[in-house]
């Protein structure tokens, strides 16, 4: 009997830390068990093409990829298989295909690293198609319900409370309004987190209705201590004050978050008559070298999920929760999401140290 085969794949919108999960799976997966391991690229895409675009993952290629961001195996967050867009226009079901060829590559079970949205629509593929799965959370949003770290969101808090910590300095030379919008697809956590940690004067979640009076309040009263510049963070998923997602859609007609700063500004300008300036942070937060923390996490949970396919315990998501990591069935995980609580202790937080957060 030959040795066992696991496969990898990385889902959705990159972040830093995956790297750093895959090598832990490797070394697990490899150094332990003596098991072969397969990476899977560009997601279920890989597993669209005839043949299936695979890589074997060895040990002595790992460590490079510890500090690296991104996924060496490549993502997507495109091409739902169920309803997979076809050159013709219309919407076919493909899910058979990634199952027939998953199937081909003799493989015992496959570690998928993915948010909420990946996780659901892997584990129907798992579900109908009896594949062995274990997952992985991944979001820099940090809004799946069951674990307090998913990989992506510490590196990202940290560069966004950098792009703070840059921002302060030419506020306070020119006396101005930065506003600095971090991404945030419905969560705040990026938001209050990298605000509290970067000392941002007001932060704007979309868990917390704000008024733009409110905020030209809090620039007022600053002005009259004599502290004539204020630092904005906001959410991109926070709405204009009449209630409207603020999108930015291209050519091909797909929308996305973007532009709440710029309205934001404009408000502000009108209202309080400061100087305003502008810092998409966009991709940068998802980019670059994983924080330590990030690297712990991606660590702690791929070798756990490599264990866990060695008890034969399949359908669960590896989590962290008070301080180790526990694995919770998939189903259970991606039925609770996680937004920011608006009477917890970040928002209490965040009031005691006198931020404005809009209301």
């Amino acid at each position: 009997m030959g040795r066992k085969r696991i496969g990898i794949l990385t889902s959705g919108g990159d972040c830093a830390g995956l790297n750093a999960a895959i090598r832990a799976v490797v070394y697990r997966a490899t150094g332990t068990y003596d098991w072969e391991v397969l990476g899977i690229r560009q997601a279920t895409l890989g597993l669209l093409a005839n043949p299936p675009l695979v890589m074997p993952l060895e040990i002595e290629k790992m460590d490079a990829l510890l500090t690296a961001g991104g996924t060496v195996l490549g993502t997507t967050n495109k091409g739902d298989p169920f309803a997979y867009p076809m050159p013709d226009g219309t919407l076919c079901d493909r899910s058979e295909e990634i199952i027939a060829n998953y199937h081909q590559l003799d493989l015992e079970a496959l570690i998928v690293i993915g948010g909420d949205g990946s996780a659901a629509i892997l584990r129907r593929l798992a579900q109908q198609g009896n594949i062995n799965m274990v997952a992985i959370p991944k979001t820099i949003d940090n809004d799946v319900g069951v674990t307090e770290h998913s990989i992506g969101f510490d590196t990202a808090v940290n560069t966004a409370t950098e792009a703070l910590d840059r921002l302060h300095f030419t506020a306070a030379s020119h006396s101005r309004v930065m506003i600095l919008e971090v991404m945030g697809r419905d969560a705040g956590h990026i938001a209050i987190s990298a605000g509290i940690a970067g000392g941002a004067d007001v932060i704007l979640i979309p868990e917390i209705p704000y008024t733009v009076e409110q905020i030209c309040l809090k620039i007022k009263e600053r002005q009259e201590k004599g502290k004539n510049y204020c630092l904005v963070i906001v959410s991109e998923a926070v709405r204009t004050e009449t209630g409207e997602s603020v999108m930015n859609t291209n050519r091909l007609g797909q929308s996305r978050y973007g532009g709440i700063g710029q309205y934001l500004a404009d408000q502000i300008c009108h209202c309080s008559g400061a100087e305003t300036r502008v810092t998409v942070l966009g991709h940068i937060q998802r980019g670059g070298t994983p924080s330590p923390l990030e690297r712990l996490i991606a660590a702690a949970f791929g070798v756990a999920a490599v264990d866990l396919i060695a008890e034969q315990k399949y359908d669960r998501m590896v989590t962290w929760q008070n301080r180790q990591v526990v694995s919770v069935p998939i189903t259970e995980a991606i039925a609770q999401y996680r937004a920011v609580d608006p009477n917890g202790t970040l928002v209490k937080t965040a009031r005691g140290l006198d931020i404005c957060l809009g209301d």
